[in-house]
């Protein structure tokens, strides 16, 4: 992929990060502690205003602690031609609790790619509170894709909190290759007429890593849609939790919704819990959700046998077919091409690099 490479050390702006050349005098890409100074009067717009109606408690910590992260600001009519990769790295000796603040604005009309990767260089027990807000504006349109790969010890919570106004478009997808413990809260407002979100999930855990995956999408005005499609394959003792929430206002009329939970659990040990839920209270919607948790299907298994192929390598075909639901809705192609090689090396336990990361780094 052809990105503009923006880095996170312990969650503070590098200070020798590159300058992105050829960008429109406008575009602001730069550290939050930076933009609190240099920008005060967006920052003071948008920061902490939706993430400041939370009552959760670890999101107001992240507010109280967080001195440093990413702010990026995309003017009216304006598109960022390439992708912004965004590498969250985490680093030194001994244990840390890092608290990272990421603020986007998209104004009208504007485009913004973001791929976000989560590294850690040690075996450290890590424990990274990490808090997200994006503003996407009238007509504009947001595609965020969260990479996450940390060691076994790490703890992870990651909160996004996205409002979208008048014709806005927003796709975000949490990737789950590989953790301790990580815990994705996605917080949507669809606070304009028109407005989609698409909001996509897939987790791979083994051993004893635990992955959960939380939402709540607000549909606040009439005439909005919501997609949202979490998968999961757990294998060995993984854990895992879902819990999805659409709420439909009363005024929020002609309401599109739709989620979907599925999962698949390799061994008797691994355990999934679902919560698909809806709240309703408008007239003329259409809303649907549903959770499913089950095993491979051995009839699949079994016609894939019997035309030769040995079973580690069928149980790895139907894996990545499970898998593929999500993959098929990524539309940018080369990130969907390096995002398909990670899973299926992440499915055959070959996952000791993330090859697509400039660093390198053992995982």
């Amino acid at each position: 992929m052809d990105t503009h490479v923006i880095l996170l050390s312990n969650g503070a702006y590098y200070e020798q990060n590159e300058k992105i050349e050829g960008l429109d005098d406008k575009i602001i890409i730069c550290g939050l502690q930076e933009a609190k100074t240099k920008h005060s009067e967006l920052f003071n717009k948008y920061y902490n205003k939706h993430a400041g109606e939370s009552n959760d408690g670890l999101v107001n910590l992240n507010s109280m602690f967080a001195v440093d992260g990413l702010f990026i600001y995309i003017p009216k009519n304006t598109r960022m031609e390439k992708t912004i990769q965004l590498v969250n790295l985490t680093h030194g000796f001994g244990n840390k609790n890092i608290f990272k603040r990421n603020l986007v604005v998209l104004e009208e009309n504007a485009e913004l790619n973001m791929v976000i990767c989560d590294h850690t260089l040690n075996n450290s027990n890590n424990f990274v509170i990490d808090v997200t807000e994006s503003f996407v504006g009238k007509n504009a349109n947001l595609r965020y894709h969260a990479l996450q790969n940390e060691p076994n010890k790490s703890g992870v919570i990651n909160s996004h909190f996205q409002r979208l106004e008048e014709h806005a478009n927003a796709s975000t997808l949490a990737l789950s290759l590989h953790g301790g413990i990580i815990r994705n809260n996605f917080f949507v407002q669809l606070a304009g007429r028109f407005s989609e979100v698409n909001l996509l999930g897939l987790n791979l855990t083994d051993k004893e890593q635990r992955v959960d995956n939380f939402s709540i999408i607000d549909h606040m005005v009439p005439d909005c849609n919501s997609n949202e499609l979490f998968k999961g394959i757990l294998d060995d003792k993984g854990r895992g939790a879902f819990a999805g929430r659409i709420i439909v206002r009363p005024d929020a009329q002609r309401t599109l919704a739709y989620q979907s939970n599925k999962n698949l659990c390799l061994t008797p040990e691994a355990k999934m819990r679902t919560k698909p839920q809806l709240e309703i209270y408008a007239d003329d919607v259409k809303c649907s959700h549903g959770a499913t948790v089950g095993q491979l299907d051995e009839s699949a298994l079994f016609y894939l046998m019997q035309r030769g192929i040995n079973k580690k390598e069928a149980r790895l075909m139907l894996m990545f077919a499970f898998a593929n639901d999500v993959l098929l809705k990524i539309n940018i192609e080369p990130l969907r091409k390096r995002i398909s090689g990670l899973i299926n090396s992440r499915l055959r336990g070959e996952f000791s690099n993330c090859s697509h990361c400039l660093l390198n780094c053992n995982s």
